[in-house]
């Protein structure tokens, strides 16, 4: 009985010691997410730094749309049997 609850309690350490270094971990990636964000608010004072910024968006959004575009004209090119 006695063994039981010694590992049991091994158990419960070594989870909490676990989940410890998850919660670091999202804690420094929280941490850097909001630098990140301060640092484009920033950089959104400067004209130039601006438009680059703006630019950057608006080339990630066009790459996830040709993205889309080629798998959907995949499904329509194995749906006709082209393959």
């Amino acid at each position: 009985m006695i063994e039981f609850f010694k590992k049991a309690f091994a158990d419960m350490k070594e989870s909490a010691k676990a989940q410890h270094e998850v919660d670091k971990a999202n804690m420094a990636a929280t941490k850097a997410e909001s630098k990140a964000q301060w640092e484009e608010a920033k950089a959104m004072r400067d004209p130039e730094k601006r438009k680059a910024l703006m630019q950057r968006d608006r080339d990630e959004q066009i790459a996830q749309a040709n993205k889309r575009k080629q798998g959907a004209e995949a499904r329509i090119n194995f749906t006709k049997g082209n393959k």
